[in-house]
């Protein structure tokens, strides 16, 4: 039997009624003739709605996760529904559309499951936003919204027709200090998405970068093989990074031990990296006062930053000794 090819897999998210089902069925509206499409949509409640909207428009396959959201207990019946769908439609591409509610962590957590990682290429995690709710901690504030956020790889400003000038520059003013930075971030009206987002592929985003201290400094290459490492210098500062693939997983007890030692190197002004230890995935954080963890729903891959003056700047190689010491497997939870 011959073995297909990866289908090319996007998930989009964004909190209720920011425009997903709009966006969608203007993306398949517009696929290239003579494709098949398919489409997996998650309604919280039992009675779905979404699913209805989409099937109206004829022309593609749609199937519908009812009644729970698949983010998290749901995820048997994702693994279900997905493999009926890939046997029964063949798409050539999929999209999934997680309910408003939930946190989309735990979708791309299953799509990286051994046999799902064999028939779905993952690409870029999208995240539509409607500018003016950044001003309503009744959402912002929400813990699904923030890992909506957390998690994207492409962040769009939806609705910007309904958006005041200040509230759209509150959102691009947001989105820049995001950490890690994302692959996009654009604005959009009436759902129109640009189809090329759909073929960002996350695993070629190589650059371990706080945006704020990288503005207008020069670069160095990364450098080759599965770790990218990147220095760059300006501003009296000097930054170096690593990025490491998804499926490198960190003892969180070993990061703990690592930050806490970044009290010993002179000159550290900052330390920032987002890393998956087993199942959970952590932003660690280090400043004067001390190190924090807390848990944060980014799944794009592992990286860390660090940010020291010129004046004292250490051994890189030995800090990525350490880093590498506090690898626990490759894929396996530690």
């Amino acid at each position: 039997m011959t073995r297909l090819k990866p289908v090319p897999t996007t998930v989009v998210t964004g909190f209720l009624g920011v425009g997903k089902t709009t966006a969608m069925l203007d993306l398949l509206q517009n696929r290239p003739h003579g494709e098949r499409w398919a489409v997996l949509v998650n309604e919280f409640g039992e009675v779905g709605i979404d699913g209805a909207v989409l099937q109206a428009g004829g022309g593609f396959a749609v199937r519908e996760v009812a009644g729970g959201c698949i983010c998290c207990s749901g995820r048997l019946h994702l693994r279900v529904a997905l493999t009926r769908l890939l046997r029964e439609v063949r798409p050539d591409r999929l999209l999934i559309e997680p309910t408003g509610l939930g946190h989309p962590a735990g979708i791309v957590d299953t799509l990286r499951d051994e046999w799902l990682a064999k028939v779905l290429d993952l690409r870029a995690t999208l995240c539509l936003v409607n500018p003016r709710q950044l001003a309503d901690s009744s959402v912002s504030g929400a813990p699904a919204y923030q890992d909506q956020l957390n998690l994207a790889d492409v962040l769009i400003a939806n609705k910007t027709d309904l958006a005041s000038t200040a509230q759209l520059a509150a959102f691009l003013a947001f989105a820049a200090q995001l950490y890690p930075p994302k692959l996009a971030v654009a604005e959009t009206r009436h759902g129109k998405l640009d189809p090329a987002w759909l073929d960002l592929d996350p695993r070629r985003d190589r650059t371990a970068a706080f945006p704020d201290a990288h503005h207008g400094h020069a670069q160095a290459e990364p450098a080759t093989g599965a770790m990218g490492r990147r220095e760059s210098a300006g501003l009296g500062s000097v930054a170096c990074g690593w990025v490491f693939p998804p499926e490198t997983v960190f003892s969180r007890q070993r990061l703990q031990a690592l930050f806490a030692g970044f009290d010993g190197i002179n000159g550290l002004q900052r330390a920032k990296g987002v890393f998956r230890t087993g199942r959970e995935w952590v932003l660690g954080n280090w400043t004067a006062d001390g190190a924090e963890f807390r848990p944060i729903a980014y799944r794009r891959d592992s990286r860390v930053e660090l940010i020291v003056s010129e004046r004292a700047v250490p051994d890189w190689d030995a800090v990525e000794a350490a880093l590498m010491g506090a690898i626990a497997s490759e894929g396996r939870t530690p």
